[in-house]
């Protein structure tokens, strides 16, 4: 590729392996010894089309809004996943396809109260510490925002690196991925919408 879209794209060392040593070593680094970095590809562009958006694969939040699904209300669903390493990995969406540049006043305004709401609601699952919660849109152009739980006292799990500690941790048991889903969903349903899925 002979043309970048901006000087940052330009400034870039594309084909040539970054150092690991600025990650060797922090608290929160799940690796050591001899790491390679892979190296640096060029951008593509243009970007290849997320699922929902047109020439992408269909959106699998639209083509089957209630998989995986734990706790959903009028606008927003709430799915977990399994296997997983942590004691539980979510995904809030809202019920309609919308973007983050396009989410409605009205629904914008429940994203805070419903973020600090599932938060807290997955804090009640026994031994978990924090609840860390991030929004990466490179997937899926329906708007998501993930949940991944840190289980109390952990503290190299905690920041950026919880999601890999998710792979690289066991898999909990599947009865104790239900528990766990269950009183996300009970205490959610406190206040608003119902418990859903299987075992929930």
């Amino acid at each position: 590729m002979n043309e970048y879209p901006s000087d940052y794209h330009r400034r870039l060392p594309y084909g040539e392996r970054m150092a690991a040593d600025p990650l060797l070593g922090g608290p929160f680094f799940p690796f050591e010894g001899d790491l390679q970095v892979v190296p640096l590809a060029d951008p593509v562009l243009p970007e290849p089309p997320r699922a929902g958006e047109p020439g992408g694969t269909p959106c699998p939040t639209c083509v089957d809004p209630e998989k995986d699904a734990i706790w959903a209300d009028h606008q927003w669903v709430l799915k977990a996943f399994q296997p997983t390493g942590l004691p539980m990995v979510a995904l809030m969406v809202p019920r309609e396809h919308f973007r983050l540049d396009n989410l409605p006043d009205e629904l914008t305004a429940t994203l805070g109260p419903m973020i600090q709401r599932t938060a807290g609601a997955i804090r009640q699952i026994p031994g978990v510490g924090r609840t860390h919660f991030n929004r990466w849109g490179d997937g899926s152009e329906h708007f998501h925002v993930w949940f991944l739980a840190r289980p109390l006292g952990m503290m190299q799990l905690r920041g950026a690196m919880i999601a890999a500690w998710d792979d690289l941790l066991p898999s909990i048991p599947a009865d104790e991925f239900q528990a766990n889903a269950r009183t996300v969903a009970a205490a959610l349903a406190e206040r608003s919408g119902a418990p859903l899925g299987k075992g929930v």
